[in-house]
């Protein structure tokens, strides 16, 4: 059986301890390969030898920088089936999800970094009192970064690559459910000459060592996409100590359909948006607002649509709907079903666990569409995280504004009109951190990403990301 390896000082080496933890593939429920139990001594190490390597690293060249990761943006494109296929068997995702967008993606992220770096430039003020203010932007440090399992590499690349590219040495934690892309992430690292220490993956379990890496007093700044009650814990350990925190949390997302929409591109849209990753993606639009004038069609519609969908093997490229990430999570959406159920919510499809053929211990939803609930019971304020949307009707702007708004989360949010008053009413008045119109999930990696109220702190992407892996220093010289 296949053993994960930590990646430490430019090694692959095994957990201090010796202990191994499971890792089970998705669709079969069987165990097909083994991570490190890692703990604290391992992140000790880890950081250790991020501290020695970053005064070297921190004072290489921009263009050094830029050339190490163009090269592993480079080697896992030249492996994107076997990374695809590696993504797929560890998270349950369907492959043509894998091949189209989360190994592209992750290539994209140690690209677009590569380059960006090149063109990050300082700022410059001359005063009325003859003297010049001009900022330098230095590297923190060492610092942390951990990931979530929806999209392993994908969000992993987009926490290392800035990371790196701004001079900084990283200990990263990959989600111990989907383990595998990082660890082929580091036979990579080593393979293009990435010096010893300037990148560290310790595996393990998120209390032990998403936990020690958090507190640990020489990581100076870490960066988090998760659960918002992990992300409230790092807070409270990371503040007091004055690190730097950028956190990436839940979301419960609006799609606010009006009657003058293209309907067909809507419909189209919204299907992926609310299925897309067995909905596990935290951008999807599980709160599904249609203006009651075209409630019943779009009903009849979209439920057309959503019983469809082919569910079944991963590895089949006509698969639309895969697995989700574990029995846990598996057992966490269907109690989610369940409650739906006992507020009187209506079933309108699937609400089921799926038993396909040759995969009957695989970790299997059909695709839920619930009708019937006030937007503010718990089935509609509480992140699920799975293949299960609501439908709720509204009459006009101010009602589907207050509706919208009534929720502890402000991640993204979709909207579908023509009118350009709505437009520009709407994307004023809806408290989120992004809003798509007429579209969705259409990034620009140029562009902040992150939310507002509990979903998160902090914008990651772009200058942004740039901005949050460096320190500003300012300096003034009178003539």
């Amino acid at each position: 059986m296949k053993k994960i390896l930590n990646y430490i000082n430019g090694e692959l080496v095994e957990p201090i301890s010796k202990s191994y933890l499971d890792n089970i593939e998705p669709a079969t429920g069987k165990t097909y390969s083994q991570l490190p139990d890692s703990d604290e001594s391992d992140v000790a190490l880890a950081v250790a030898a991020a501290v020695a390597a970053f005064p070297n690293w921190s004072q290489t060249t921009v263009l050094h920088r830029h050339n190490i990761l163009t090269d592993i943006s480079k080697c896992i494109a030249e492996r994107i089936e076997d990374f695809a296929l590696a993504e797929t068997k560890d998270s349950g995702k369907p492959i043509s999800l894998s091949h189209s967008v989360d190994i592209p993606r992750s290539v994209a992220n140690f690209e677009f970094f590569a380059n960006a770096i090149t063109q990050f430039s300082s700022e410059s003020h001359e005063t009325d009192q003859d003297a010049i203010n001009y900022t330098l932007r230095h590297p923190i440090g060492v610092v942390g970064c951990i990931s979530p399992w929806n999209l392993p590499l994908y969000l992993f690349s987009w926490k290392i690559a800035p990371a790196l590219a701004a001079g900084n040495c990283v200990v990263a934690k990959p989600s111990e459910f989907t383990p595998m892309t990082a660890f082929m992430l580091s036979e990579i690292c080593r393979e293009v000459g990435l010096p010893k220490g300037v990148l560290n993956i310790v595996h393990g379990l998120g209390h032990k060592v998403g936990e020690s890496i958090v507190s640990h007093p020489l990581v100076k700044a870490i960066s988090f996409t998760g659960g918002t009650l992990t992300g409230s814990k790092i807070a409270s350990i990371a503040s007091p100590m004055f690190k730097k925190i950028s956190l990436e949390l839940g979301g419960k997302n609006a799609n606010i359909i009006f009657e003058d929409c293209d309907y067909e591109s809507m419909l189209n849209t919204t299907l992926r948006s609310s299925f897309s990753n067995q909905g596990q993606i935290c951008l999807c639009g599980s709160r599904i607002f249609v203006q009651d004038t075209i409630y019943e069609k779009f009903k009849q519609d979209f439920v057309s649509k959503v019983v469809s969908l082919r569910l079944g093997n991963p590895n089949d490229k006509n698969t639309q709907i895969g697995a989700v990430v574990s029995e846990q999570h598996k057992n966490k959406v269907l109690t989610h079903i369940q409650i739906a159920k006992d507020e009187g919510g209506i079933i309108l499809c699937g609400g089921n666990s799926v038993s396909v053929e040759g995969f009957e211990e695989g970790y299997f939803i059909e695709p839920t569409v619930i009708e019937g609930l006030d937007s503010s019971c718990r089935t509609n304020q509480e992140e699920i995280f799975g293949p299960v949307v609501t439908l709720i009707p509204f009459h006009d702007i101010e009602e589907v504004v207050q509706k919208t708004n009534a929720i502890r989360y402000g991640l993204s949010c979709s909207i579908w009109t023509k009118d350009i008053y709505k437009v520009t009413k709407l994307t004023k008045e809806i408290k989120t951190g992004i809003v798509w119109v007429n579209t969705w999930l259409n990034r620009d990696l140029r562009t902040p990403f992150g939310g507002t109220k509990d979903s998160g702190l902090g914008r990651e992407g772009g200058w942004e990301a740039l901005k949050f892996f460096t320190e500003t220093k300012n300096i003034c010289i009178k003539y």
